[in-house]
C-alpha cells in the first residue's frame, strides 16, 4: 500500500465529517495487550530500495533494520552503549585485543546465532570493493587475525590499540546476518519481527517473531508504509489507514497535540540541523569563506522560522550535552559586519551560490529558504534548489557546493570516524586532513578517558573554526500516533528505542 497525498486528504476530510474525536492517548488503557497490525509512516528512498541492513541509511530503512535484526550493541538514550547480542565484551591490557562473548539467541529460521555469523557479517561490511555506511568503523578490526573461539565467543584483533570499541559494535549498520547471507530480498535476521512480503517503494510487511530473546513483541504484524509527503504521514493516521506518524514539523505538531486524535510525541535534542560546505571544492575551499558563512547565519531566527522554538540554537559542533562535547567554546552570534567583510576578502561579493534543499526531510525546503535570504543580506547570491527527495542523500555526498543535512543521535567519536576522517564513507562535507586523523588516533588509542577529552577538544576546536559543517540547530523530533499506539519511548533518533516497535502495542 502506498500513501497517496490526496487520497489521505480526501480520506481525512470524511473522518472530520463523519466521526467524533478519538480518546486521547491519556485516556486509554495503558495496560499492554497483544495482537493487531501496526501500520507506520516514513519517507522513503524510492523503488530501488533495499532490505540489506548494511545499506541502511535513511530513517525508515534503520527502523526496518532493527525490526529484522541485531547489532552486537546500541545506543542508549544517554547514547551510552549498551549489549545486545553482545551479553558482554573485555579487552586486554594493551587495548588491542578485545573478546565478545554472544548472548544465546537464534536466527528466524532457527540456527542459533553464531561467531561465525558475527565475523562473516563484519567481512562482508568491511569488503574494500563495497561502500557500506559502517565500513569505516570497523576498518580498525584485523579481521584476518579475528577468530572465533567457539561459537559464542568472538576475538577480535585490531590494527591499533582503541579504547572505544564497543562504540564500533554500536555503529549504525553493523547489523549480524547469517553466515553466508549476501542476497536479502527475503531476509533473515535474529530480530523482533519475521519478513512476511515486500514491495519496493510501497511497503514492508514483517510478522511477530514469538522466538526472540528480549521477548516477543506484543503485535503480531508490524508494516511499514511509504509517504514521502509529511501530509499524507499525518491524514493516514487521521484517516485510520496507520498508526505512526514518523517525522512531524512543528507546525504539524502543533496544529494537532491538543485535538485527541493524534498524540504527539516529542524526542528532545534529536536532530542536528546543519549545513554541509564542501571544502575539498570552489568556493568553500577558501576559509574566509566558510567562516562568513559561520557568521552570517542567524541561528535564533532558524530556531524560530524553521522548528518553531522546537529546538535549541547549535554551535557548529556535533553532539550537544554527549560525552566530550566541547560546550566551552564560546557560542557563534551573528555579525553580518565581519561577514561582508570576509566575502569581499574571499572575492565572493555577488557570487552565485546553489544551496541544494529537497523535501527528503521535514523542515529542509524552509532551512534552505531562511538560510539563503541570510545570505544573500551578506552579499552571497545564494539560492536554494530542490532536489529530488527519493536521490537525495546520495546525489548530496559528492555532487554539489553546499546541502541542507542532518542527523540522529550518535557517539561523537562515531560522529568523527563516519563523516570526518579521510576515509569515511559518508564524508558529505570532504573534509580530509592527515593531522586531524592523527588526533583521532590518539584519542582513540588513550585508556585515560580525560586524555581523549583533551584530544576531542582539541578536534572540536579545529572544526569549529574551520570545518564544512554548519550546524545551526538541534531539532526536537516529533512524531505522530493514533490514540490507540502504546509504549512510544522517549528515545533520540538513531537509539535503540527510537523507532522501535517490538514493545509498544495497540490499546
Amino acid at each position: 500500500m502506498r500513501l497517496d497525498r490526496r487520497a489521505f486528504l480526501s480520506a481525512a476530510a470524511i473522518t472530520l465529517a463523519g466521526c467524533a474525536a478519538q480518546p486521547t492517548a491519556r485516556t486509554a488503557s495503558s495496560q499492554p495487550s497483544r495482537g493487531g497490525r501496526l501500520r507506520a509512516a516514513f519517507a522513503g528512498g524510492g523503488a530501488q530500495e533495499s532490505l540489506d541492513p548494511h545499506l541502511a541509511n535513511l530513517f525508515l530503512e534503520a527502523s526496518r533494520s532493527k525490526a529484522m535484526f541485531d547489532k552486537l550493541a546500541d545506543y542508549g538514550t544517554d547514547v551510552s552503549i549498551v549489549p545486545r547480542l553482545a551479553s558482554t565484551w573485555e579487552a586486554d591490557k594493551k587495548l588491542s585485543t578485545w573478546r565478545v562473548t554472544l548472548r544465546e539467541a537464534s536466527f528466524h529460521d532457527g540456527r542459533p546465532v553464531r561467531a561465525a555469523d558475527v565475523l562473516h557479517s563484519y567481512a562482508r561490511i568491511a569488503d574494500e570493493k563495497r561502500t557500506f555506511r559502517a565500513k569505516a568503523n570497523l576498518a580498525l578490526i584485523d579481521l584476518k587475525n579475528s577468530r572465533a573461539i567457539g561459537d559464542r565467543t568472538v576475538e577480535f584483533v585490531l590494527r591499533r590499540p582503541y579504547a572505544e570499541f564497543p562504540n564500533v559494535l554500536a555503529a549504525f549498520g553493523a547489523y549480524i546476518v547469517p553466515e553466508g547471507a549476501d542476497e536479502f530480498s527475503r531476509p533473515v535476521g535474529s530480530g523482533p519481527f519475521v519478513f512476511g512480503s515486500f514491495q519496493p517503494g510501497r511497503s514492508l510487511l514483517l510478522k511477530r517473531n514469538p522466538d526472540y530473546w528480549d521477548g516477543a513483541p506484543y503485535l503480531d504484524e508490524l508494516e511499514y508504509l511509504i509517504a514521502n509527503e509529511e501530509s499524507a504521514r499525518v491524514n493516514a493516521v487521521l484517516g485510520g489507514q496507520a498508526e505512526y506518524a514518523h517525522d512531524l514539523t512543528p507546525a504539524t505538531a502543533r496544529t494537532h497535540q491538543d485535538g485527541g486524535r493524534m498524540a504527539i510525541s516529542r524526542l528532545s535534542n534529536s536532530g542536528m540541523q546543519a549545513f554541509a560546505m564542501k571544502v575539498d571544492r570552489p568556493p568553500f575551499n577558501d576559509p574566509r569563506l566558510r567562516q562568513a558563512m559561520f557568521l552570517l547565519a542567524d541561528r535564533e531566527q532558524m530556531i524560530d522560522s524553521v522548528l518553531a522554538r522546537a529546538g535549541q540554537v547549535g554551535n557548529d559542533l556535533f553532539g550537544k550535552d554527549y560525552q566530550y562535547y566541547a560546550a566551552g567554546i564560546a557560542q557563534r552570534t551573528p555579525d553580518l559586519d565581519q561577514a561582508k567583510w570576509l566575502i569581499d576578502k574571499a572575492g565572493a561579493k555577488g557570487m552565485k551560490v546553489q544551496l541544494d534543499t529537497s523535501a527528503a526531510a521535514s523542515g529542509f525546503l524552509e532551512a534552505a529558504s531562511v538560510f539563503a535570504d541570510q545570505a544573500r543580506q551578506a552579499g552571497l547570491d545564494m539560492t536554494a534548489r530542490p532536489g529530488n527527495k527519493d536521490t537525495y542523500w546520495a546525489d548530496v555526498l559528492n555532487k554539489g557546493v553546499i546541502c541542507c543535512y542532518r542527523s540522529g543521535a550518535m557517539p561523537i567519536e562515531t560522529h568523527i570516524s563516519q563523516r570526518l576522517l579521510t576515509g569515511s564513507t559518508t564524508n558529505a562535507t570532504k573534509w580530509a586532513r592527515p593531522e586531524f586523523d592523527a588526533l583521532y588516533d590518539q584519542a582513540v588509542a588513550s585508556p585515560d578517558a580525560a586524555k581523549r577529552g583533551e584530544l576531542y577538544l582539541e578536534m572540536q576546536r579545529t572544526l569549529h573554526a574551520e570545518g564544512g559543517f554548519l550546524i545551526w540547530g538541534f531539532a526536537d523530533w516529533l512524531l505522530g500516533a493514533s490514540p490507540r499506539l502504546r509504549g512510544v519511548a522517549n528515545a533520540p533518533a538513531n537509539t535503540l528505542d527510537w523507532a522501535r516497535f517490538d514493545k509498544v502495542w495497540l490499546a
